[in-house]
């Protein structure tokens, strides 16, 4: 997923800091390619395509093409079954990854999996940093994902604006709109009712992220919002792939809304964020630097932490579409509106 391949390439960034002259390859799936455009820090990316997961012949080609290459340090940050055969065939004279049982005779070292955050950067960053320790790097490690934007993707973004009527000195709210599934959106109703709380408490333009196939639900929510909050949505402003959204994210001053992609990429172009996560998602996990200022983020365990207690992620992930109606707007309105305070004032 995006937010995985964005926040694991602060390894990328690390080993350029430590290891200049190294060769740095990355390996993703095909359709994350775009969060990794003008990073330097790495010289190839190697794409996994739908051959390769579809094909078992396609896949044999791509770990033998990996071998050929016969790189002297490998890190494995996904540690899942079509990560292991790679590593397994992959010649590389040392391989770390994740302490996790029946898997270490893969790996030269093996680091710990931990269970909770010692930061604020969150787990999310926090292992995958950890998988650089027994490199003992003697430089100093920047926890940070990065996007990397052009001048013309900025400047394309600021035509759109211009072309959608932007109010100029107002500031702009992207709302992280539509989960990448069902269990991971707030109800469409409750989003309303969030949107319409940034508009009574803000002068803003408001931007809506969806995807096209997600049109009728994105709709749902713009016909339920309030005549003054209408005016300040501009619905069709989209951009036409991932760059050019990345373009009109960066010309925007915060996110507010579901945990996913857009929220990783927008704390990676410095962006404050207000995440609303699922019930089933772990917190800990991707609240990363959660400051209580510029990030902040709720999750029912916050206000009803008995609705959770006892139940496993499968149990919790059953009934998520069950509990986020108990995350009601009302329990966290003051937090929100404590945030846009803090991030739109004149000084920000």
């Amino acid at each position: 997923m995006i937010g995985d391949v964005l926040v694991s390439s602060i390894i990328c960034n690390n080993l350029r800091l430590a290891y200049p002259d190294a060769q740095i390859d990355y390996l993703v799936y095909e359709s994350t390619t775009p969060v990794l455009e003008g990073n330097l820090n790495i010289d190839t990316i190697i794409r996994f395509e739908e051959k390769h997961r579809k094909s078992k012949k396609e896949f044999l080609n791509l770990a033998l093409e990996i071998r050929a290459t016969k790189y002297d340090l490998l890190i494995d940050a996904y540690s899942k079954l079509e990560s292991w055969l790679i590593v397994l065939l992959s010649g590389a004279k040392r391989k770390i990854s994740y302490k996790k049982k029946g898997r270490t005779f893969l790996y030269t070292d093996n680091v710990p999996f931990e269970e909770f955050p010692k930061t604020n950067l969150g787990l999310a960053i926090e292992r995958r940093l950890s998988l650089l320790k027994p490199l003992h790097l003697s430089v100093e490690i920047n926890p940070l994902p990065k996007l990397f934007v052009t001048p013309e993707e900025n400047k394309n973004a600021i035509v759109l604006f211009e072309k959608h009527q932007l109010i100029k000195n107002r500031k702009t709210v992207m709302i992280s709109l539509l989960g990448s599934e069902k269990l991971k959106t707030y109800p469409l109703n409750y989003m309303t009712s969030v949107i319409d709380t940034i508009a009574d408490n803000a002068d803003v333009n408001i931007l809506f992220n969806y995807f096209p196939k997600q049109i009728n639900d994105a709709k749902i929510v713009f016909n339920n919002c309030k005549p003054s909050t209408k005016e300040k949505i501009y619905f069709d402003l989209l951009g036409g792939d991932l760059r050019a959204f990345i373009g009109v994210l960066n010309q925007c001053d915060l996110i507010v809304g579901n945990d996913g992609g857009s929220i990783n990429m927008a704390k990676a172009l410095e962006k404050p964020s207000f995440i609303i996560f699922s019930p089933w998602i772990e917190k800990k996990i991707w609240a990363t630097l959660e400051d209580g200022t510029h990030h902040m983020s709720v999750h029912l365990n916050d206000y009803k932490p008995e609705l959770l207690e006892k139940k496993t992620e499968k149990e919790l992930k059953q009934d998520a579409l069950t509990l986020y109606k108990e995350l009601k707007p009302s329990l966290f309105k003051n937090k929100l509106k404590s945030f846009l305070l803090k991030n739109l004032s004149d000084d920000n």
